[in-house]
């Protein structure tokens, strides 16, 4: 297999059989543009039909993960940029739920958006304690709709979903997995060692048993696959809604954001 094209991620297969994928873009803690996204979504299928990769283990360069889209990247066209989000983030979180072989993410700092669909949607998440996990939807006027809502509730139960959602309030890597939201949480000097340690034994142990296992857990997320399905909906049409514009624009000024229908009509 080929990983030469990819430009955003970082691609190695080591002899154990172990790709090690990396988000590389330090500079901007590994935000990725449109082609980030989409190389974010492709990597899975390249991966699942490489003879030779039995275990993908991914990280982020640097300090961080990744901190979610680059909001640096203009458009002036809304529709198509709201096309591409549609296509790309549910197109990740496809592809993720049915590839056979397990992944693995070590979450090494900030975790926003794609990013932290990525982290969660790894068969075994493992977290940095001061890893800080962020779904910054609705900060933004943005339903929260690329993973969100199928895998939260299960993770870490709908109560505690719902209030870090709605609110975006932020996670530290080891309230996290105190809460069930991550795998494990471990001390970040410990943090790859800890994940090549998972990966390798994922690689030396049983292909068939490892991947049926996943195959049929991960029928829990299919059998609920609606939710995402109407989330990611939701989250395309408030793309296109004057709460997002002032998201956006609150975001860049650095600014509490003043949004349209929090606003009491006369």
């Amino acid at each position: 297999m080929d990983y030469s094209a990819y430009k955003f991620l970082k691609v190695e297969l080591h002899p154990t059989g172990v790709l090690l994928i990396t988000m590389n873009r330090p500079e901007v803690l590994n935000a990725c543009d449109n082609a980030g996204h989409q190389e974010l979504a492709q990597i899975w299928l390249d991966f699942d039909q490489d003879p030779k990769a039995k275990v993908a283990l991914i990280t982020g360069a640097g300090r961080a993960f990744c901190a979610g889209g680059d909001m640096r990247e203009k458009t002036t066209d809304e529709v198509a940029n709201a096309k591409l989000v549609w296509r790309d983030a549910g197109t990740l979180v496809y592809n993720m739920i049915n590839i056979r072989k397990p992944v693995v993410s070590a979450i090494n700092g900030v975790a926003v958006g794609a990013g932290l669909a990525v982290a969660l949607l790894a068969d075994i998440s493992i977290a940095a304690d001061h890893a800080r996990l962020i779904d910054g939807h609705t900060k933004l006027g943005v339903v929260a709709g690329d993973h969100a809502a199928l895998i939260w509730p299960m993770l870490c139960g709908l109560a505690r979903a719902k209030y870090y959602l709605l609110l975006c309030e932020e996670v530290t890597g080891k309230d996290a997995a105190a809460m069930g939201l991550v795998s494990r949480a471990v001390p970040a000097e410990a943090l790859m060692e800890t994940a090549w340690q998972v990966a390798n034994r994922l690689a030396n142990g049983s292909q068939w048993a490892i991947q049926g296992t996943k195959q049929a857990l991960n029928s829990w997320l299919k059998n609920n696959i609606s939710i995402f399905n109407e989330s990611l909906a939701l989250e395309l049409a408030s793309l296109l809604l004057p709460d997002m514009k002032e998201g956006q624009l609150a975001f860049a000024e650095k600014r509490a954001p003043q949004f349209p229908s929090a606003k009491i009509p006369n």
